[in-house]
């Protein structure tokens, strides 16, 4: 994939992801109204740890295009593992990408994704942009409703596909909301709703990284016999810190992400 295609990707990522998620485009609207430059820090993805739609397989466009891996992450009652890539052209976001560690899931869990698998020629995962085809498979509300009892997160794949799970502001490109405490102020004082898990801020300046992300709204999906109303993606901001060189903290915080993916639980 070249520069110019890798632009292309980023872009169909934000036009997907909005169609999904109104409100990241409401919030950034409105910033933009403040005055406020709104500047991405990360996009996270998310699969499944299966050989033909691994980590590998979903980072591979953004490889070619210049990315290499800057850190790789754990999340143990999750069961899942991440790793970010990172673009030597530093105004290109982040890319954080997650899996779910099959093995280590129940078999009923594991009949169903290898259910989903089976329908996905290996062409379609050979697409240069297989991080925004969504969902390839067909699924029906019983099993989706089987895997969100065990996994959320294997819920939301399954339902939605490949796509951006959420994008990330770069809360140090604001001026006036520039901590994560006014701007989420701002944010609730406009009516949006933040996820609280583990306190409304995750992480610190001691950690050199401090998040705080919106509840997923609700969407109406399309199943093979019916429609749920389900959390689809929402909206976060990171505040980075500065390390002891100097040079701004680029990686992630695995306690925080932990509670971050919790933005997209049923409630």
């Amino acid at each position: 994939m070249t520069g110019s295609n890798i632009g292309e990707l980023l872009e169909r990522l934000w036009q997907d992801y909005r169609q999904i998620n109104p409100q990241a485009g409401a919030i950034s609207r409105l910033l933009a109204d403040e005055g406020e430059t709104v500047a991405n820090d990360h996009i996270a993805l998310r699969t499944y740890g299966a050989a033909r739609v691994d980590i590998d397989v979903i980072a591979r466009p953004f490889v070619e295009a210049g990315y290499r891996n800057g850190g790789q992450y754990a999340f143990t009652a999750k069961k899942l593992v991440a790793r970010h890539y990172e673009h030597p052209d530093g105004t290109l976001p982040k890319v954080f990408i997650s899996a779910l560690q099959l093995a280590q899931c129940s078999p009923g869990l594991r009949d169903i994704v290898a259910g989903l698998l089976e329908q996905v020629g290996d062409q379609t995962l050979k697409r240069p942009d297989l991080p925004v085809i969504g969902r390839p498979w067909k699924l029906s509300i019983g099993p989706y409703q089987a895997l969100a009892a065990e996994s959320e997160y294997a819920a939301w794949v399954a339902a939605f596909g490949f796509r951006a799970n959420h994008f990330t502001l770069l809360v140090n490109a604001l001026q006036r909301l520039s901590s994560l405490e006014t701007l989420n102020a701002f944010l609730q004082d406009k009516g949006f709703a933040l996820n609280t898990s583990g306190g409304e801020i995750k992480g610190s300046a001691k950690e050199y990284l401090a998040q705080s992300s919106t509840l997923a709204p609700k969407v109406q999906v399309e199943f093979s016999d019916g429609t749920l109303e389900i959390p689809g993606c929402y909206y976060e901001f990171a505040r980075r810190y500065p390390l002891p060189d100097g040079r701004l903290f680029q990686g992630f915080v695995a306690t925080s992400a932990d509670k971050i993916f919790e933005s997209t639980d049923r409630r």
